[in-house]
């Protein structure tokens, strides 16, 4: 092989491998992209157009209802309850989660030497699956005078406050949405950890040497820097928080009555429990779009945001 050879530039090697017959590589996935085609793009096609009909889930009788699985969900309390307790938990998750995420990253990116030992048990309740979790919070919330968080509460002089932490219905629901933050929060912390990781030591001692403060470099250095961090994590949670299933399921089944029902519960009851497989894919249908939407605004206003730090 020639020096010239060696040195052939991309523009040459591109024409060659085109003359000479070399597949393109979009093709590699094209086998991918049929078995994902076949296995969740065909299936949820079709079973978005049950929420049409008023098919219960057995069988094949079914008829067409047009509008009317929809017309019911913006007449049902129920729904439009779960409605109001999934964007309450959601905005709880994303602005609770994220604020202890970011005080987490900011405490274990220096110089002490339990920073290590501090991330990896901060971390940890990401790994366990949510189900053990929420039984494990399902114990702490026991409403017994002499279990759980009330008997720590009993035990350092706090019993005025104790209560029945999943059985009251104005407090429920964020019995659990702490469940979910305290199980997520060492997962955002680590996003932004690797967004603080990438934040050049130079800009901070540059600041410094001008006297900025530990809160101004804060402020117009590392936040602004944080940007793409902070667009991942919003993403996640909010996603997560619009979608909140397990968790609801394992620790109230939605009760006490309707007080923790999310949308995801309520698709899930209608489907399973009162056999109305129609009316549960129209309150699916609207579940996606409405994340979605709220995805694809929440990415255009984070990634302006991004550009403009």
């Amino acid at each position: 092989m020639t020096a010239q050879a060696l040195v052939t530039p991309p523009a040459a090697v591109k024409r060659v491998r085109r003359g000479g017959g070399i597949t393109p590589p979009w093709l590699f996935a094209v086998p991918a992209l049929l078995v994902y085609a076949l296995v969740m793009l065909y299936p949820s096609i079709v079973g978005a157009g049950s929420a049409f009909t008023d098919w219960s889930g057995v069988g094949e009788q079914r008829s067409f209802v047009g509008l009317a699985n929809f017309r019911e969900l913006l007449h049902d309390d129920q729904a439009l309850g779960a409605l109001r307790n999934t964007l309450l938990l959601t905005v709880a998750i994303v602005v609770v989660q994220n604020g202890i995420g970011l005080l987490l990253a900011l405490g274990v990116h220096t110089t002490i030497k339990s920073r290590m030992v501090l991330r990896v048990v901060f971390f940890a309740p990401v790994v366990v699956s949510p189900v053990m979790v929420s039984f494990l919070w399902k114990y702490v919330y026991n409403p017994a005078p002499d279990a759980g968080l009330n008997a720590a509460l009993n035990a350092v002089g706090l019993g005025a406050l104790r209560q029945d932490w999943l059985g009251n219905p104005s407090i429920a629901i964020w019995s659990v949405a702490f469940t979910v933050i305290w199980q997520c929060a060492g997962y955002s912390m680590v996003i932004f950890l690797a967004g603080l990781e990438g934040v050049p030591k130079e800009l901070h001692e540059s600041a410094m040497v001008d006297g900025a403060g530990t809160v101004a470099r804060f402020r117009h250095i590392t936040w602004p820097l944080l940007a793409p961090a902070v667009t991942i994590n919003v993403m996640l949670s909010t996603v997560g928080g619009l979608t909140l299933f397990t968790q609801i399921i394992a620790m109230t089944n939605g009760g006490p009555g309707y007080a923790t029902d999310t949308l995801s519960t309520v698709l899930y009851k209608q489907a399973f429990v009162y056999g109305k497989f129609g009316y549960s894919t129209a309150v699916a249908l609207v579940l996606a779009i409405f994340v979605a939407a709220v995805s694809f605004i929440q990415i255009a206003y984070l990634r302006s945001r991004e550009t403009a730090a």
